[in-house]
């Protein structure tokens, strides 16, 4: 059988790779290859198809566990008609939840038929396959589960057609797959980029007005914490009057989750810290930093100790932050 594919090379990482190892080289590859970053470039438009399905089973759990225990015997003659001795546990195909028992590894052909399976890919009239939604329609009447909702309008074109894309900033910068709803009622799977940027574009082919192209205008959200200067993150993070004075560490917010960062000794409210490698994506796959402005917060109602101590400081304390005012 010549058709697997070794999703663990595509994305070059190792077989015992975490979450976060496959997210990130996804990020940095995707980015690199895809399409609206090498127009014309049919290699990279199929490396960047490769690298999405790579990711779609690698990052779901379930799916990576079959991947795994399917793939086993991709080579051993369990496809192509065989019955393999080694049958792998439970899994649920299209809410149809097999036993071991009733899984055989004959049914399918090959192992392109087994990720299309996978997948959810459904046979067409052509005799190729499409893709079932990998999620679920968040505008299908009944559907409770929670989804992000973007408005688009679309402009006049002839033939071709533009539609505005607010997203937020989390969302821009991570990118992956996303199901957005147009003014004309259709409901697409779009897989973007990361690290999207305000004014930037994707095309969709095909998906236009007789046939022509729609381009999708990103405009990203403002966002309450973070706000993105360039290829750097900026946000403010408060501290307590004791870790300004004695410094060490703290946790600080990021993109990509809770960080631990140190903060010098005698740190000033308003002063700038860098946490480098943790700001956005640029075109090249690199990262900017991120800026952490810190801002001393005094507590408004300390208990009684906490009150004592502060009393006790304040009659021996001998710094005064009064002494350099002009007079």
């Amino acid at each position: 059988m010549q058709n697997f594919r070794n999703y663990y090379d595509i994305l070059g990482v190792p077989r015992n790779a975490s979450n976060e190892e496959i997210k990130k080289a996804f990020r940095r590859l995707a980015r690199q290859y895809h399409p609206d970053l090498n127009p014309g470039d049919k290699s990279a438009e199929e490396r960047f198809k490769d690298i999405n399905e790579a990711y779609e089973v690698l990052s779901d759990a379930a799916k990576r566990a079959q991947y795994e225990e399917f793939g086993q015997f991709w080579n051993q003659g369990g496809f192509q008609g065989g019955r393999s001795t080694s049958r792998p546990p439970t899994r649920s195909w299209d809410n149809q939840t097999a036993t071991p028992d009733e899984i055989d590894f004959g049914e399918y052909s090959d192992f392109q038929e087994f990720l299309d399976q996978l997948l959810g890919r459904r046979p067409n009239k052509a005799g190729t396959t499409s893709r079932a939604p990998r999620y679920e329609d968040p505008f299908k009447p009944g559907n409770t589960k929670r989804a992000t909702t973007y408005t688009t309008t679309r402009s006049a074109s002839a033939r071709d057609a533009e539609a505005r894309l607010t997203l937020p900033l989390t969302k821009a910068y991570t990118g992956g797959r996303e199901r957005i709803r147009l003014e004309d009622g259709r409901s697409l799977e779009v897989n973007m980029p990361p690290g999207m940027v305000t004014g930037q574009r994707i095309r969709l082919r095909g998906q236009g007005s007789s046939g022509g192209d729609l381009y999708l205008k990103i405009e990203v959200a403002p966002h309450a914490l973070f706000k993105l200067e360039g290829s750097d993150i900026f946000c403010q993070v408060p501290v307590t009057p004791s870790e300004a004075v004695i410094g060490g560490q703290i946790e600080a917010p990021t993109l990509d989750g809770w960080v631990k960062m140190t903060i010098p000794a005698g740190v000033q409210s308003g002063q700038r810290l860098r946490l480098a490698g943790k700001g956005y994506i640029t075109e090249t796959g690199r990262r900017g930093d991120q800026l952490v402005e810190i801002q001393i917060v005094v507590p408004k109602n300390p208990d009684p100790q906490e009150r004592e101590l502060y009393e006790k400081l304040l009659r021996l304390e001998t710094f005064s932050p009064r002494l350099e005012l002009p007079t």
